[in-house]
């Protein structure tokens, strides 16, 4: 056996256990210095391996910011704005171009294909990156979907860059894809008595229309609120679904304006109905011994019976339970016909 520092031409009296190192080798002394080379080149590749394991790491964990082509990122699987403001994008175009990417978008590594990405916020400036032919600065991070949802939500309400009914549109949607209000709520920062009023704003108004007006950043729940309460109406709704594709809706370049339009013409239309409406006189009738007195106020969708007399409330738990009888004397009168 050879020891570590011996001369590799001496060798034992047992030379079937010599063990060939690289001092014994019997390619001799002048292939030391080579092997000495292979052996550095191995450590350092191993060293440049931990490193990039340690850059990875640090990478999902979302503490490094890396450029990536732009051509690698897809968009959130949770949309959140309506449209786009040309003239807020032009501008953020200028400033990137002018002063740089200030600020990294955040995104994950993509749950279903290899080697690509999905945004979790930055959508804009993803974009803006696209326009200007550039990487985009950007921190990766593995989330899973609740996560995801989380980061997009809170960052977007922080920045108050979302108007209430674009929150409404990304909370119907989690609710349909199955997700709790307890995540809705902490995504958006607001009550459950909110989260209510957002979902029945968007069941009232028709997808459609919603984004034929848009975002209406300078426009509060309040509107929305009144809106869905009026289209409630089918015929009114009907009404502004039609006049929101006449010329006089959208030539109109505001999504604010377009939605003080629709408030316009719904008031003409309210008071016009109200002009027009037919309220028939009322009829009275009295019995003719005079101890009970009757009558009736007609509406379109509305009857209001009265009766006056010192047995009313007799009379009319009587009717009450003749009503049945009644209204079948009614249908076959009106089958007769």
């Amino acid at each position: 056996m050879t020891t570590v520092n011996s001369d590799p031409d001496v060798t034992t009296n047992n030379e079937s256990d010599e063990k060939l190192t690289a001092v014994n080798s019997p390619f001799g002394s002048k292939n030391k210095g080579a092997f000495g080379a292979i052996t550095k080149s191995i450590d350092q590749l191993n060293q440049q391996a931990m490193a990039a394991k340690d850059i990875e790491a640090r990478l999902r964990e979302g503490s490094v910011i890396v450029e990536l082509d732009p051509a690698l990122i897809e968009s959130s699987f949770i949309s959140d704005r309506i449209g786009h403001d040309k003239e807020a994008f032009a501008e953020l175009i200028a400033a990137i171009r002018d002063h740089g990417q200030n600020t990294p978008i955040l995104v994950r590594p993509h749950p279903e294909k290899t080697g690509r990405y999905q945004v979790v916020y930055g959508h804009r400036r993803l974009r803006a990156a696209v326009e200007l032919g550039r990487p985009v600065k950007a921190v990766v991070k593995e989330l899973s979907d609740q996560e995801h949802i989380l980061a997009q939500g809170q960052e977007n309400s922080a920045r108050a860059n979302l108007s209430f009914i674009e929150k409404a549109l990304f909370t119907k949607e989690l609710d349909e894809r199955g997700y709790g209000r307890d995540l809705i709520i902490s995504a958006l920062s607001v009550d459950k008595t909110v989260v209510s009023k957002m979902l029945s704003v968007v069941n009232d108004i028709p997808y459609d229309l919603i984004i034929d007006i848009g975002p209406a950043k300078n426009s509060g729940r309040d509107k929305w609120y009144k809106l869905a309460k009026a289209l409630r109406d089918k015929t009114f709704c009907m009404d502004v679904q039609l006049h929101s594709t006449t010329d006089e809706f959208q030539e109109l370049t505001s999504s604010d304006e377009r939605l003080e339009n629709l408030f316009a013409f719904l008031n003409t239309k309210s008071k016009k109905a109200s002009e027009t409406a037919i309220v028939a006189e009322p009829r009275k009738w009295t019995s003719p011994d005079k101890s009970v007195a009757y009558e009736m106020k007609r509406k379109d969708t509305q009857v209001d019976l009265k009766f006056k007399s010192e047995d009313a409330g007799e009379f009319g738990d009587w009717l009450s339970e003749k009503l049945d009888q009644l209204h079948a004397e009614f249908k076959d009168t009106k089958s007769g016909e």
